[in-house]
C-alpha cells in the first residue's frame, strides 16, 4: 500500500484582527504576483506603498466584526472540516494557507511527523473553481515548497471541481431549505479582472473574444473561472428546478479601477428592490467556507445594501462549511483520486 497524506488548502486569514497582523497578511495576499499581475516594482509600490497603508485599518476593523473566540472563522472552519474528512480516512490529514498560517511547509512537515514513510501527498484545494488568484496560485505555491525544501514524496492534485455531481447535489441540497419563502437567489461569485480571464486562456483567442463564450465548447474552459461559475450556477439551478426569473448570478470583492467580471454584486444589491425583489437570498458558491468575503461583506454590508435600497428580507445562505454531503463528496474525490 502506498503511504499517503492529504491537505486540505484554503485561502488564508490574518493570525489577528490587529492592524499590524492584518497588515502583514494583506501584503503578503496582494504582493502575489497572481493576484496583482503587474511588474514587481509596480506591485512593490502599489501594495506597500498606498493600498496596505489605506486599508489596513479598515480591513482589521471589519475582521474584528467577524471574529470568533476560536480565531478566524475560516482557519477555524478548516479545522472542523479537517476533523470531519479524517473520520473517513486512516491516512493522516492535515490544513495548509495560501497566505497566513498553517503554511505548506507546516503541513508537509506534519505529515511526515504522523507518516515517517510518506510517499504521496493528495492536495485538495478548496476553491471549487480555477481562477489564478485561488486555485492556480494555492496550486502553484504548493508544488514550488515541495520542490524548495526537497520533498521526497510526490504530489498529486485534484482538479477545480466546479461541476463535480457530489458538490452540485451538497450544494443544492444546503441551499434547499431556504427556497420557503424568497423572491430571488443571488449567486454571487468572489470577482476577478478580466484580464485574468484572458490570460487563464489557453487558446489566446476564446474567452470574452467569442460571442457567448461561456457556452461555446473551448478548451479554454478548464481554466475558465467566468465559465466554471455559470456552470455551477445552471447545475444546482437545474438540480434545484428554479425558474429562470428566480435567480441570478454576479460577483463581488473589486480591487482597482480596471474592468472585473460583470454584473457587480454590490450594483445588484442596489438595483434589486428597484425591480420587485423584496426577499432576496445570497449564496457564495466560490467560497467552501466561510469567511471575511461572506460573513462581512455580503452577510454585513451587503445586507445593508440591500435594505437600505428597499429590500425587505436579506438572507445569507451558510457556505458549505462541514455540510455532511459536502464531506461525503469530498471524501469521494479523494478516494477516486487514491484508486
Amino acid at each position: 500500500m502506498i503511504k499517503r497524506g492529504i491537505v486540505l488548502m484554503n485561502l488564508g486569514s490574518p493570525d489577528t484582527p490587529s492592524v499590524k497582523d492584518v497588515a502583514k497578511y494583506l501584503r503578503q495576499f496582494l504582493m502575489d504576483e497572481r493576484v496583482i499581475d503587474s511588474p514587481y516594482i509596480v506591485r512593490f509600490l502599489l501594495v506597500k506603498g498606498i493600498i496596505v497603508p489605506s486599508r489596513a485599518s479598515k480591513s482589521a476593523e471589519a475582521y474584528r466584526t467577524i471574529w470568533w473566540k476560536e480565531g478566524s472563522p475560516l482557519v477555524t472552519l478548516t479545522k472542523r472540516l479537517q476533523v470531519a474528512v479524517q473520520e473517513n480516512f486512516d491516512e493522516p490529514i492535515e490544513i495548509a494557507m495560501r497566505y497566513g498560517n498553517p503554511s505548506p511547509k507546516d503541513a508537509y512537515d506534519n505529515l511526515l511527523k504522523r507518516n515517517p514513510g510518506l510517499e504521496e501527498v493528495i492536495l485538495f484545494p478548496l476553491y471549487p473553481h480555477y481562477a489564478m488568484s485561488s486555485y492556480e496560485t494555492a496550486v502553484e505555491y504548493m508544488k514550488s515548497e515541495h520542490v524548495k525544501y526537497k520533498y521526497n514524496f510526490s504530489l498529486t492534485v485534484i482538479k477545480p471541481y466546479y461541476n463535480n455531481a457530489g458538490y452540485i447535489e451538497a450544494l443544492s441540497e444546503h441551499i434547499k431549505p431556504y427556497l420557503q419563502d424568497y423572491d430571488h437567489l443571488l449567486f454571487s461569485y468572489h470577482g476577478i479582472p478580466e484580464r485574468h480571464i484572458k490570460k487563464s486562456d489557453c487558446t489566446k483567442q476564446h474567452c470574452l473574444a467569442v460571442e457567448n463564450c461561456c457556452a461555446v465548447d473551448s478548451p479554454a474552459h478548464a481554466q475558465c473561472y467566468r465559465h466554471q461559475c455559470l456552470k455551477t450556477t445552471e447545475l444546482v439551478a437545474a438540480y434545484l428546478q428554479l425558474p429562470n426569473d428566480k435567480f441570478s448570478y454576479s460577483f463581488q470583492s473589486r480591487l482597482g479601477r480596471d474592468p472585473w467580471l460583470k454584473p457587480y454584486t454590490d450594483f445588484r444589491l442596489e438595483d434589486m428592490p428597484k425591480e420587485g425583489i423584496r426577499k432576496l437570498l445570497v449564496i457564495c458558491p466560490a467560497f467552501v467556507s466561510d469567511c471575511l468575503e461572506t460573513l462581512e461583506e455580503i452577510a454585513i454590508r451587503g445586507r445593508e445594501s440591500f435594505i437600505d435600497a428597499g429590500g425587505e428580507k436579506f438572507e445569507m445562505i451558510p457556505c458549505l462549511n462541514t455540510n455532511a454531503l459536502w464531506v461525503e463528496a469530498m471524501s469521494q474525490m479523494i478516494q477516486n483520486v487514491k484508486e
